[in-house]
């Protein structure tokens, strides 16, 4: 152990970055050390010293590095962390990651602020990895690591491993003696171990110089517009000007606004997709859930209507080896019936038909009989009924109709045998005939209609966790999606539920196809969730590189599944589900919010490589992590550049505040690197609420995101669909239940900025008369595009200030433009969830003025007279 002493330790920010004299020291002593709070997952902090008894803390509880091992919310620890800094002016840190697993985290920085991707070298199996050491050998040029494990069934044991580069090292065996380096500082009133670097000065500050810049960005975007009443009490309604110049334009992306479909919050099955019997396919395990709720098997949603029948699951020669349960019925005595009780009882509207289908078998030489399907009420009302054929002795599928004899709410579904003996029953299900664009096994009308309003130029699917999944046997497989219902293979939902995939691959391409958006499937690349709590060490390991040819092969098969010709193996499967044609597939994405590794970086090399070879028509979309910041987001677009990636997908939630004050975010993009798909945003405020203001940040952000347009390709707001008892997340864009679609205030602003796009960029030039004041400029944010195939001109206008402003505008270079326009205003109370956008007409021209409210957002469209 190394020596305590105890010493006074000041956390006032302001005093930890006044100077200490007016010659400032040339070298200082800097403490590294991570804090046991918030169960050790507030990461790396550094204090420093004069003279090692009057210590300076950078930022409380400020951290400069964080783990990223294991699930969030219950891991991303770090425990006992270590610093050296070896000859070439690297700094190395290692740390523990928890208790029980054998292995230790390092990760490298040129200067204790930007860190580089991190590695969790696994030294043992059944042996954790505590209180790790790092030490440098001048004479080979090797660091040994030692740690102790305390699984040894006789007590704890030291081990040592050594690495030249901190990817190879030597395997882990056991050394005597201690090495404590540490020493412990009692700082405010709490002993803190850690490691004493004597640096240069220079260091110290630039590590002050971050914190107080965090520091400040933060109080920036922490701003509400609930502080406006006395932010802005002194400001008075505003005059502004907008001067574009229509001759300077430039094109812009025609996808820039689309849609990100994931499976969370019930967003498939039980919303989107039109199934309306819950376990259908008596495959929910206790898996699904983790085992966190008994209820939740393969009995799950079904009951017994009286007492002359038993019911139980069975294995024996299932329909299909991907769909292993079935019920078995022993019916003592006709009448009863297996009920379902559907997502939260089943909605039915009065005259309107729907589809029944089941599979069934005999069971033991039982009587032939038929059985009758009917929809009944809590009460014993039957809103429909209809009969089989003859159940055979062999599994075959059965098909009735009915239509809806009143509405209902509540309403089950029921299969009565007419007969006594055993029967097996499978793949039970109930479609309202009418489905979106009338597909079979399609979706659910009223949300597929408020989706395609949005007018969607793309459809971004399967999702964004749900894709790469849980560990390894999670991952999406696209084959497991397709062909008939009783062949796709269900799994666990990443999200803590079950998926049939009856919303597979080709309804996916179907829906895109329906709306006129391009499909954008995204694949994992090789590795699972880095928020997978399966699996071994780190992102939970990779796909074994002894497997990644058939991976990457699988992928090479769904491009030929969408583009192949007929005759092709996989377009052969795609024309015997009903599309002949192919479905024109341009684009893929590969990986999503990965935690960027060697382990990631290796396979989303082989699969890039691979689809450039064979398919350079297909635009690959890469990743570069969950955050707009940070060692993911620095090492993906370095992965990108390296490798020529076409586009990168970007994910951030924010506040609304942010969203202000990073409106020049893509202005300073390279424009000579990739592009950028913003696959994942939305403005979040405390309680994740999606009202106006959020709203109105998002809308004030993509004036920025239109104005970059020839960087920016695409955008999507994630997530989409959320139904209401079933939420994993808020704010989504669309709430719905069972008998109704709730678009937000945020979906206005994305169905304004999708009915309202454009292909050319006309540069705009904005003043607020008489205001400098940064805080209002930059609640006032203007675009202009021009969609030169429908021949208009769509001016957008964003006021985020509690006064209205008069707008006067010029279009510089239009002379023959028609003299009034279409005016969509989005207005109300700023923290109103229930805001809609209102039209009318307004006098346009080359020159014409408007007002807008105080919060609000304002779409103008100018028709171009041929």
């Amino acid at each position: 152990m190394g020596s305590i002493c105890f010493i006074a330790f000041l956390c006032d920010p302001v005093q930890a970055a006044r100077p200490l004299s007016a010659n400032q020291p040339d070298s200082v002593y800097l403490f590294a050390y991570a804090t046991n709070k918030n169960f050790n997952r507030n990461g790396l902090h550094f204090a420093w010293s004069k003279d090692k008894t009057k210590w300076f803390c950078l930022g409380p509880e400020h951290s400069y590095l964080r783990c990223d091992y294991g699930r969030w919310g219950a891991e991303k620890r770090m425990i006992t962390p270590f610093i050296i800094q070896s000859p070439d002016g690297w700094w190395h840190c290692i740390w523990s990651l928890n208790e029980k697993d054998g292995t230790f985290a390092h990760a490298a920085s040129k200067d204790l602020i930007h860190w580089k991707r991190q590695s969790y070298p696994v030294m043992a199996q059944g042996k954790n990895c505590l209180q790790p050491e790092i030490a440098y050998r001048h004479e080979t040029g090797e660091y040994t690591i030692t740690w102790i494990s305390s699984s040894e069934p006789a007590g704890s044991t030291r081990y040592s491993t050594t690495t030249l580069d901190f990817k190879n090292y030597t395997p882990a065996k056991s050394c005597s003696g201690s090495s404590n380096k540490r020493e412990t500082f009692v700082l405010t009133d709490t002993p803190e171990t850690g490691t004493v670097h004597k640096v240069a000065w220079e260091t110290v500050e630039n590590l002050i110089n971050e914190y107080q810049l965090v520091a400040y960005k933060n109080q920036l975007f922490n701003e509400q517009a609930a502080d406006d009443p006395v932010r802005f009490a002194w400001l008075k309604p505003l005059h502004a000007t907008l001067l574009v110049d229509t001759r300077q334009s430039f094109p812009i992306s025609q996808h820039l606004f689309g849609v990100f479909f994931e499976d969370i919050s019930y967003a498939a099955d039980g919303g989107l997709y039109a199934e309306l019997v819950q376990n259908r396919d008596f495959e929910y395990d206790p898996s699904d859930k983790e085992g966190n709720d008994k209820t939740w098997n393969s009995y799950k949603a079904w009951s017994l209507t009286g007492n002359q029948m038993s019911f139980h699951i069975d294995t024996v020669s299932p329909i299909h080896p991907h769909n292993p349960h079935y019920a078995v019925l022993d019916v003592a005595s006709s009448g009863d019936g297996l009920a379902n009780e559907g997502f939260d009882g089943i909605v039915l509207k009065a005259g309107e038909k729907y589809n029944a289908s089941l599979f069934a078998r005999l069971l033991n030489g039982g009587k032939k009989g038929k059985l009758t399907v009917r929809l009944t009420g809590k009460n014993g009302e039957v809103y429909g009924t209809a009969i089989t054929r003859p159940i055979s002795s062999k599994w075959e599928k059965y098909t009735v109709s009915f239509t809806a004899l009143q509405d209902a709410v509540d309403a089950r579904l029921e299969v009565v045998p007419q007969f006594t003996g055993k029967i097996g029953l499978d793949m039970i299900s109930l479609f309202p005939q009418k489905t979106f664009k009338g597909r079979t096994n399609g979706l659910r009308p009223d949300i597929a209609q408020t989706i395609a309003d949005l007018h969607p130029r793309f459809v971004r699917f399967p999702g964004g966790c749900v894709a790469h999944g849980d560990g390894l046997g999670n991952i999406y497989r696209w084959k497991n999606t397709i062909g008939p219902l009783e062949a796709r293979k269900p799994q666990r939902n990443l999200w803590g539920y079950h998926q049939t995939a009856g919303l597979g691959y080709f309804e996916f391409f179907q829906f895109c196809e329906d709306i006129k958006a391009e499909p954008l499937p995204v694949i994992a690349a090789g590795v699972p969730c880095q928020n997978s709590g399966t699996g071994g060490s780190g992102q939970q390991g990779g796909i074994p590189m002894c497997d990644m040819p058939q991976y990457i092969q699988d992928i090479l098969d769904l491009i030929e599944y969408a583009n192949g010709d007929v005759k092709t193996t996989w377009g052969k499967k795609r024309a015997e589900a009903g599309h002949p044609q192919p479905f024109n597939l341009k684009y893929i994405g590969i990986g999503n919010e990965d935690l960027i590794t060697d382990i990631f970086e290796e396979r989303f090399t082989m699969i890039f490589n691979a689809l450039k070879e064979k398919h350079p028509e297909i635009t690959v979309i890469g990743t570069v992590g969950p955050f707009c910041e940070g060692t993911d987001y620095e090492e993906g677009w370095e992965i990108a550049t390296k490798l020529g990636v076409p586009i990168v997908d970007e994910h951030y939630y924010q506040t609304p505040g942010w969203f202000i004050y990073n409106q020049d975010f893509y202005d300073k993009y390279d424009r000579n690197k990739s592009k950028v798909y913003l696959g994942e945003y939305a403005a979040h405020l405390p309680g994740r609420p999606n009202n106006l203001e959020t709203a109105l940040a998002e809308a004030l952000y993509l004036t920025s995101v239109e104005r970059n347009g020839d960087v920016v390709e695409m955008t999507s707001y994630a997530p989409l669909l959320a139904k209401e008892g079933h939420t994993h997340w808020n704010p989504d864009l669309i709430y719905f239940n069972n008998r109704e679609v709730k678009p937000t205030v945020g979906y206005y602003v994305q169905q304004l900025y999708g009915q309202n796009a454009g292909n050319e960029y006309l540069p705009g030039k904005s003043s607020l008369a008489g205001n400098n004041n940064p805080a209002v400029q930059r609640r006032f944010a203007t675009s202009v595009v021009r969609d030169t195939l429908n021949q208009v001109v769509i001016v957008k206008l964003v006021n985020l200030l509690p006064v209205s402003i008069q707008t006067d505008v010029k279009l510089d270079g239009l002379t023959n433009l028609a003299s009034t326009g279409s005016r969509t205003v989005l207005t109300g109370e700023i923290s109103s969830k229930t805001a809609k956008p209102v039209s009318d007409s307004i006098p346009v021209g080359p020159e014409f003025s408007c007002s807008l409210p105080a919060y609000s957002f304002t779409v103008i469209r100018i028709k171009i007279n041929s």
